[in-house]
């Protein structure tokens, strides 16, 4: 069974800077697709950014040129740099990771609130 612990979460103003990190630890298959969600109260959870695993990115569009996905196979973990954070950015953050051959996990979340 494979886990993912996510970290970095927290309570910043507006303007400020977080940088969130999931680390996968288990019975780890091949890697391919590791990413982040968000979900706001009473808003579907939606794609923040992810990562293939020859490192090509996507980005939601409203956080383009803020955040900045990252990873180390090496130690299966997945990083999201946030930077000039907005109000609307507070949602509670999910890790993603797909398989290579069929499957995903999820982390349990982590709250990023933005004050104004």
């Amino acid at each position: 069974q494979v886990r993912l612990v996510e970290s970095g979460g927290g309570l910043v103003q507006a303007g400020g800077s977080l940088r969130l990190s999931c680390a996968a630890s288990g019975s780890i298959r091949r890697i391919n697709v590791m990413g982040w969600y968000r979900q706001a109260p009473g808003k579907e959870r939606e794609l923040v950014a992810s990562i293939t695993s020859g490192d090509s990115t996507t980005y939601a569009d409203s956080v383009k040129g803020r955040f900045a996905i990252s990873r180390d196979n090496a130690k299966n973990t997945v990083f999201l740099q946030m930077n000039s954070l907005k109000p609307e950015d507070t949602a509670v953050y999910y890790c993603k990771v797909a398989y290579v051959f069929s499957g995903v996990s999820w982390g349990q979340g982590i709250q990023v609130t933005v004050s104004s």
